[in-house]
């Protein structure tokens, strides 16, 4: 962009960076509150059982115990979409599914009181696979949902939220096709992505209907959203704390939470329950698994002319968020690949593996993630190369779609084809792209293959956020926003457009507490909508801030508020900067300036990140070796460009590009535990294995805001899983249709075991 700022598009320190290294910050795990008791779960050692008897008196008797809960006597609080998870049941659906609650003086005295508590289990037939899952006398997961179907429903999304893909002709659309073809992938077997702090919570009821939650989360409003109709309508207050990563994964802990709470309920106490990294790994929520069975019809020049599939949706033994989900990912496929016939049908399925919940990608990745492999086969079939295939048919100006409330939208922005092209120049696409099966190399037994993948999201402009801009008499400025803070920055971006507005330096500038009590209303930092709904609440909200303050000092002027300009909290006539007083000549010592602002939402902005990738599959061993990546977007104006390399490098591990790699969760189908549920057998990249890694950014002005700027950090995940697939098919020239590309499905697929 051309505009010179004063802090937009600048590397600047982080208000928090200080705190972080000198570890001042205080993460949940550091939380402690007067009187406060610790929490623990006993897990379920089935994955389908019914608890017969139990018997707690020891466990009640040990001393420190305070309290110990079963289905029993807990309260009948459930969360969930639909609302069904019990906070304990009677009935246990997975692994690790919680049999009674422990509250005590010390987590030891918790954790040794467990061991005393006597359950005697009836053993139910088990279902992990989601298409067997469905067949008539598969074993039932979950009573409230016969079939082990979860049902089509608004959930919050509006009438109309979006289920399915159904418009057009599509067997009109078949006949207009040059070629058809059908075919299955799977990104189903996904685990967590293990943010390095597991999730943790502190719950305190300071009367019947009065609770305070300390939550590490990277959204501390969807929690009290979420909450309140599981707990009822009473006064819920929620303040974050530092959180150490979250990927999607910490937005509102609620079953935590309805832990918590429970047990400071029957205590009178404030308990914490935090998970420890074994109970991370084995029991919290995971990625839904993603299965597409399609069909496409597409012309010769890359026209797609149909789109027909079953998509079929593993939400585990509990869905979190699975029908929002679901319902985005439908919206979001359409961004990618304009197409007049669609009947696309998901299928929301329980089975006996942990439940599902919000992860990086929403619906979307795993959506895309295993449509895009199918595509591709028709790409290969019409023989256009997929660079130019996503050129064609990503979304364009003018183009609509319908959201996932089900409403149609029609899309203002860029052209994304440009920076598409730059990232390929990047990437040296041209010289490397040999055709489909076709290897870029030959080195022995290695061969290298290259790859592409796209996504985009419309939810950078979803719901709504308000926040307050308050000004004080020294110069400095407050915001008042609910902004958590889970890595990205998003705390120190909001300050840095304020300051910009307000021109002052950004160390004049602060921003309140993660604390609901303090702050108006925001939906979270979810969708990468921080940069462009909440920017906009701040950015209005130090604008109206500004114009209060002009007001106030326009008498003492002698001149109009619209012919003043501030800068550093001196406020001076634009056409003679000479004339200048401090602001507190306009306000006074004992008066502030509030501003406020509010942005609703809006859909008809998608964000779009292509990435590049290129690996080595050495034929004899099986192994697939990751060795380049290009990422591309356009993302209007950079707010702060460390910021943003820091989340398109995320897309590589951590629920990114490679869960096409190694990152993977292993079901023992015998007894439905998780294998690789710690840190030796879960496998990840360390710092010595990172592949080259490149950015390619475009700054497009976007009409979002005052900043033209819109978020891209959560897609920048999800084009990778799919262009890893498409690389390595290109290396061996043969397809491998499932998650990741282990070894053993190399050498399968070459005939080799």
């Amino acid at each position: 962009m051309s505009k010179e700022y004063r802090h937009i598009g600048k590397a600047t320190p982080r208000k928090d960076a200080r705190e972080i290294v000198t570890g001042k910050a205080q993460y949940i795990d550091d939380i402690t509150v007067p009187n406060m008791l610790y929490g623990k779960i006993l897990g379920s050692p089935y994955p389908h059982a019914r608890i017969k008897h139990i018997d707690t008196g020891r466990a009640e008797a040990y001393p420190g115990v305070k309290a110990v809960l079963t289905y029993q006597d807990a309260p009948d609080w459930r969360i969930g979409t639909p609302r069904h998870r019990r906070c304990l049941d009677s009935t246990l659906h997975f692994v690790g599914d919680a049999v009674a609650l422990v509250a005590a003086e010390t987590a030891e005295i918790a954790e040794d009181a467990l061991g005393l508590i006597e359950v005697e289990y009836e053993q139910l037939p088990a279902v992990y696979d989601v298409e067997e899952a469905l067949k008539p006398d598969s074993p039932q997961v979950c009573a409230e949902f016969p079939g082990n179907l979860i049902p089509p429903g608004a959930y919050g999304l509006g009438p109309k939220a979006l289920q399915q893909v159904v418009m057009g002709d599509v067997e009109q659309g078949f006949k207009e096709a040059d070629f058809i073809v059908e075919g299955t992938c799977l990104y189903d077997n996904i685990p967590n992505p293990l943010p390095p702090e597991p999730p943790g919570v502190i719950a305190f009821w300071e009367g019947p209907e009065k609770i305070t939650i300390w939550m590490a989360s990277q959204s501390v409003p969807i929690g009290k959203t979420f909450l309140l109709p599981a707990l009822g309508l009473i006064d819920i207050r929620i303040i974050g704390t530092h959180c150490g990563g979250s990927y999607g994964t910490k937005n509102a802990n609620q079953i935590l939470v309805l832990y918590a709470a429970a047990l400071a309920k029957a205590t009178g106490r404030p308990v914490k329950v935090y998970y420890t990294k074994e109970e991370h790994f084995n029991t919290f929520t995971l990625r839904l698994g993603s299965r597409i069975r399609g069909k496409v019809g597409m012309k010769k020049d890359g026209t797609v002319t149909a789109l027909e599939g079953e998509w079929f949706v593993d939400t585990g033994a509990a869905s979190e968020s699975s029908p929002q989900q679901v319902a985005v990912g439908c919206g979001e496929v359409q961004i990618v690949v304009r197409c007049p016939n669609w009947n696309l049908k998901p299928s929301l399925v329980c089975t006996n593996r942990n439940p599902s919940g919000c992860v990086r990608g929403f619906g979307g990745q795993e959506l895309k993630s295993a449509f895009l492999p199918v595509l591709g086969m028709a790409m290969e079939k019409a023989d256009i190369d997929p660079l130019e295939f996503f050129k064609k048919n990503y979304v364009k100006a003018g183009d609509g779609f319908y959201w996932r409330n089900g409403v149609w939208a029609e899309f203002r922005g860029p052209d994304y084809s440009k920076a598409m092209e730059k990232g390929a120049e990047v990437f040296g696409w041209k010289d490397k792209w040999q055709g489909w099966g076709k290897p870029t190399a030959v080195n022995g037994t290695k061969k290298v293959g290259v790859g592409v993948g796209v996504h985009g999201n419309a939810d950078v402009g979803e719901d709504e956020s308000e926040a307050y801009v308050r000004l004080t008499p020294d110069g400095r400025a407050v915001i008042h926003a609910c902004v958590s803070e889970s890595g990205p920055g998003q705390r120190s971006s909001v300050c840095k457009m304020a300051a910009e507005v307000l021109n002052l330096p950004l160390e004049s500038v602060n921003i309140t507490p993660p604390d609901t009590s303090l702050n108006p209303f925001d939906f979270g930092l979810v969708g990468s909508r921080g940069t462009y709904i909440l920017g906009a609440a701040v950015i209005a909200a130090a604008e109206d801030a500004k114009h209060k303050l002009f007001e106030l000092a326009a008498p003492v002027l002698g001149a109009k508020p619209e012919a003043l300009e501030t800068k550093d909290g001196q406020i001076y006539v634009a056409n003679n900067p000479s004339k200048k007083i401090p602001w507190r000549r306009a306000t006074g010592h004992q008066r502030t300036c509030t501003g406020q602002g509010r942005c609703v939402e809006d859909f008809t902005l998608p964000n779009m990140m292509m990435i590049f990738t290129e690996v080595e599959v050495d034929t004899e061993t099986g192994k697939t070796e990751l060795l380049r990546i290009v990422a591309t977007t356009d993302c209007g104006q950079i707010i702060d460009p460390l910021v943003l390399q820091g989340q398109l490098h995320g897309a590589l591990g951590a629920a990114g590009t490679d869960t096409a790699v190694f990152e993977i969760s292993v079901l023992d189908k015998n007894i439905g535990r998780l294998l690789n549920g710690n840190m030796i057998d879960y496998k990840w990249r360390t710092f010595a294995d990172l592949p080259e890694f490149r950015t390619v950014i475009l700054e497009t002005p976007f009409p979002s805001h005052r900043f033209h700027a819109i978020g891209v950090g959560e897609v920048a995940t999800a084009p990778g899983p799919s262009a890893v697939l498409m690389a390595v098919y290109n290396a061996i020239g043969t397809r491998i249709m499932s998650y990741p590309v282990t070894p053993d499905k190399i050498l399968k697929a070459l005939g080799r075991i």
